[in-house]
């Protein structure tokens, strides 16, 4: 062994196995292999003694694999993409991480807390099948829009019908807070008041014990929010006008009579609060009484005024359409719901007759109690307990006051006496709660549930079918001698399906609309093909149509929704899947159906969206998800307009701040999800003229061959609010036209027949008139352009000279007209832009103006911070136009004009120098005139200095026209023509020797 290796470890012995010496001689033996058996053999050889390792190696590496080193980088955490996707998925891996540590590779999904919603439907004190069975009967339907202004107690008079129909939690009912249960959404709870419309199909019992389906949608009450009481309006049959007792008629309940009026709906009155009388106010019941008689006539006097005296709108308590109540006390009651209380208390129900004492609750009526009889002269000598009161003093209130003071003020035995006058039994436990839940315990029990104001709006709400008939009149664009009338008006469940939409609701993911809407005939169920009309859809033009299947029918509930296998006609139904072509209202009808169809008239505002603002995404490739985001927004709120300018940036429209405010709220948390920049608000101007033209304009065609005159001229006052209101029609007969222009404004019977179009659009505020004369004018080719003329007058009329926003109030007369009788150099391309550079001139001729919105401001403030208010409007360009205190109350309401340009922060100004105690409503007006010439070129803007009044005109020119990227000022160039720029040129020639 020693002989192998030398002294130093060196190895010396013979050659080993596996040498490189041993591997040269096994290749030398293959290549001198004589023949091919030789060389196979030897590479068998080779090859089975390779296997033979190998399989020692495997065996080898399993046994030591647990004790087997393994390198860092040859570790295998997981496992790779073949192994998981399989080899035909196609893979990409990053070398690079493309967003930050802190953010997931898959982000988890975000739950929306938009809406504060019932997982499953709550407990009812009557079942489903109960509820479908009442909206297969049409007679038993009232549908009710429950309307008034701010913090007047709708919501709290929905949730005392909620709280008296359905079975709700513990928390619920024993919290002092209101429920405000049709405030669905998180910022309408923090806000404290209502944003949106939220419906709610409520079964209520009569005094006689009968059943009816009341629909009853809760309304803001914020004037901003004006739109979705529009909305409400269109499906309902009757409104419930809930009044402040102590704040009386203010700006939102005249908007809403008015409105009622113009839809023929019949109004019934709930004067809510009345508790505040006795608790805020502390005014004796005789006060009261006045307080509560000066409420319903002023509601009568506007009811008379917006009615054309027309008696069937008057509401009075002794008519029955009058109801008193304290919802956040639980109680409400009519004078026939009263008397029927005291038949109830004192078992007289045979002796007397509940209808006949009710008449004699109200007015100037008095009890003699020596003969026993009521008479419209109060007693000689007051009785023995007290002084002379009117019986609905002495009957209603003093009894009212007196368990309000026992039970605010009295021991707890004087409390029982009183309630057991009444019949009424309270468990121990409700006495040891605080005063408001232990007052709304007693007084619920005492009053009953608001079967009074069932009964009211039963007998003074037309039923389901009898509405049908009156909505078809109204609204349904089409003959009314139509087989589908007929089928509206009997209410037919079998007839034909007609859905008319008025809004849309978003899910609770925001992704999708739910179209809320009243089936007038047949039945509608899921599965349903159907297709969706939009506004823009006639019967000559369908484009304006989509195919859809309705994919779910609901009862909306306000924070829950009831699944319905099918819903009758005269319902109110929650739709889904039919919201990809809907923008504002729609028409639905049968896929199948053959028959010519129209739609239903578009929604009619009591006001407009003046106020804009300009918005962008923080991130540049987040535009797409802001412009749908956009889409959505425009879905639900029906009186936003979203808009691209010519500059390219994305313009919002909205009626006030708040209402912008929830409006970009919306669309950075709901609908785009994307952080959205906002320019400071602007607001839309108009422009008119104040003279005629002051000479003929013309413009030829580019091909010389067509030349159109024309001259303009301010229209006939009030003519612009009668067009757009649809007062006055194009479509209706030439003699209905005609006898509407002679009789209101003294036209003469051609200038009426010679209306061409309103502009720009159907019911635009300008008229574009045929002044010519059939001597001088060739009529047949004349009309032949007609078209033409009127697209290239609405073209211009939708983007004024100025600074490109609307004209109004203007009228163009064409006063000559020389057309090509060649039909090809008549067609669309000459004449249309030609028209529109014609309607310029002659408005650049005419002395042309801006105009500005101007809001109605109502102010609520007490005595001593009158002076304030009219500071604050003074440096704003306000006018006051009225300041007057409010009867029984120590507030003043001032009343002013107050230009929307210089509203901007207006209210925090007013809270500001009132110390808080001002509060202001700011509601679209009118229209006026901006002071200044916009054209005068000697006006010097200098910047952060204000313009002077005379010079407002040139600045809101100058500088809109800088925001849409144009040239400062207007260039004639561009809408005259080289012969129309001679004219010019030759009358100034003419006109310079009489200066």
């Amino acid at each position: 062994m020693d002989d192998l290796y030398d002294e130093f470890g060196n190895y010396q012995g013979p050659p080993l196995s596996g040498s490189e010496d041993e591997e040269e001689e096994e290749l030398d033996e293959v290549e001198e292999a004589e023949d091919l058996e030789d060389a196979e053999e030897a590479a068998d050889r080779r090859m089975d003694m390779t296997t033979g390792l190998m399989e020692m190696d495997d065996q080898v590496d399993a046994d030591n694999m647990e004790t087997a080193v393994v390198l860092h980088e040859d570790k295998k955490y997981y496992p790779t993409a073949d192994e998981v996707y399989g080899k035909e998925t196609e893979t990409l891996v990053m070398e690079e991480d493309a967003q930050p540590l802190e953010v997931p590779i898959i982000a988890p999904i975000k739950a929306k807390k938009a809406e504060l919603l019932e997982q499953q439907p709550l407990k009812t004190n009557y079942n489903n099948e109960f509820l479908s069975g009442m909206m297969n009967n049409p007679e038993l339907i009232r549908n009710v829009a429950v309307v008034g202004h701010l913090h007047h107690g709708k919501t709290l008079l929905m949730d005392m019908l909620v709280e008296q129909t359905h079975d709700l939690r513990y928390e619920w009912r024993n919290n002092e807070r209101p429920l405000r249960f049709t405030d669905t959404r998180v910022d309408e709870q923090s806000r404290g008041i209502s944003l949106k419309s939220t419906p709610m199909s409520l079964i209520l019992e009569g005094s006689n014990g009968k059943s009816f389906l009341m629909n009853m949608v809760d309304t803001p009450g914020h004037v901003n929010f004006n739109d979705e009481v529009t909305a409400a309006m269109r499906l309902a049959d009757g409104v419930l006008l809930v009044v402040d007792a102590v704040e009386g008629v203010m700006l939102v309940t005249e908007k809403a009579i008015k409105q009622a009026c113009q839809e023929g709906l019949p109004i019934c009155l709930l004067i809510s609060k009345v508790d505040r009388l006795i608790t805020e106010l502390k005014v004796p019941p005789n006060d009261a009484y006045f307080k509560l008689r000066h409420t319903i006539d002023e509601v009568n006097a506007l009811i008379q005024l917006h009615s054309g005296n027309n008696a069937a709108f008057q509401v009075d308590p002794i008519k029955g359409n009058v109801a008193f109540g304290a919802c956040q006390s639980g109680w409400s009651f009519t004078l026939l719901s009263f008397a029927q209380l005291y038949s109830a208390v004192y078992g007289i129900n045979g002796a007397m007759d509940p209808r006949e004492f009710a008449r004699r609750l109200w007015g100037d009526v008095y009890f003699h109690p020596d003969t026993r009889k009521f008479s419209k002269k109060p007693p000689t000598q007051a009785p023995a307990q007290g002084s002379i009161e009117r019986t609905f003093v002495q009957y209603i209130l003093t009894p009212l006051y007196k368990i309000y003071s026992q039970i605010l003020g009295e021991h707890e035995s004087t409390v029982k006496k009183m309630l057991d006058e009444f019949g009424v039994y309270l468990k121990p436990s409700i006495f040891g709660k605080d005063v408001k839940p232990f007052l709304k315990d007693a007084c619920s029990q005492i009053f009953g549930s608001a079967t009074g104001l069932v009964d009211m709006m039963v007998a003074h709400v037309p039923s389901s079918k009898a509405g049908n008939a009156t909505k078809v009149e109204r609204l349904y664009t089409g003959p009314q001698d139509a087989e589908i009338v007929e089928h509206i008006k009997a209410c037919n469940p079998r007839g034909p399906l007609l859905v008319h939409i008025a809004k849309l609701y978003p899910k609770q993911d925001c992704s999708t609309f739910d179209a809320f809407g009243r089936v007038f005939s047949g039945t509608v169920k899921a599965g349903d093909k159907v297709r969706v009309l939009g506004e823009g859809f006639t019967p000559e033009d369908e484009e304006d149509s989509a195919l859809a299947e309705v994919s779910k029918v609901w009862a909306y509930q306000a924070r829950y929704r009831v699944p319905l296998t099918k819903a009758t006609a005269g319902n109110w139904v929650l739709l889904e899947g039919v919201d990809a072509t809907i923008t504002k209202t729609a028409t639905i009808i049968p896929e199948a159906y053959e028959d010519e169809v129209h739609i239903f008239k578009p929604l009619q505002f009591q006001s407009q969206s003046v106020m804009k603002i300009a918005t962008e995404p923080l991130n540049p490739s987040e535009l797409p998800k802001m412009v749908e985001g956009l889409r959505k927004i425009n879905k639900s709120y029906p009186l936003a307009i979203t808009k691209v300018e010519e500059s390219g940036e994305h313009a919002i429209l909205g009626t006030g701040e708040i209402y912008l405010d929830s409006l970009m709220k919306d669309l950075r948390e709901l609908y785009a999800e994307v952080e959205v920049k906002v320019a400071d608000p602007v607001v839309s101007f108009c422009e008119t003229v104040v003279e005629t033209s002051s000479l003929k304009c013309f413009a030829e065609t580019p091909n010389k061959r067509n030349k159109v005159t024309m001259i303009a001229e301010p229209l006939d006052t009030g003519l612009d609010k009668d067009i757009e209101q649809g007062h006055i029609n194009l479509d209706w007969p030439r003699k209905k036209v005609t006898d509407f222009f002679r009789d209101k404004y003294s036209w003469d019977v051609l200038a009426s027949r010679a209306v061409w179009a309103f502009g720009p659009d159907k019911q635009g505020p300008n008229i574009l008139l045929d002044d010519t004369l059939p001597a001088e004018v060739d009529k047949n080719l004349l009309n032949a352009v007609k078209d033409s003329i009127t697209q290239g007058f609405q073209w211009g009329s939708r983007e004024g000279p100025l600074c490109d926003e609307p004209i109004r109030n203007v009228k163009f007369k064409i006063l000559d007209a020389s057309i090509a009788s060649e039909a090809l150099h008549r067609g669309g391309g000459q004449i249309i832009p030609t028209a529109r550079r014609v309607c310029y001139s002659a408005f650049l001729m005419a002395t042309p103006r801006l105009m500005e919105p101007v809001y109605y401001v109502e102010i609520q403030a007490p005595a001593d911070c009158i002076q304030a208010a009219y500071a604050v409007l003074a440096k704003r360009r306000g006018q006051v136009t009225k300041d007057l205190p409010k009867p029984g109350t120590p507030i003043f309401i001032v009343q002013a004009y107050l230009p929307v340009i210089e509203s901007f922060g207006f209210e925090s100004d007013l809270r500001y120098h009132t110390q808080g105690q001002a509060f202001c409503l700011s509601d679209f007006h009118h229209w006026q005139i901006v002071p200044g010439d916009p054209l005068d070129r000697s006006v010097q803007l200098r910047p952060l200095e204000p313009a002077a009044p005379q010079e407002l005109a040139r600045e809101f020119m100058v500088k809109t026209r800088r925001r849409k990227g144009m040239s400062e000022d207007v260039s004639i160039n561009k809408f005259f023509d080289d012969p129309m720029l001679l004219e010019l040129a030759k009358q100034d020639a003419e006109m310079q020797p009489i200066y």
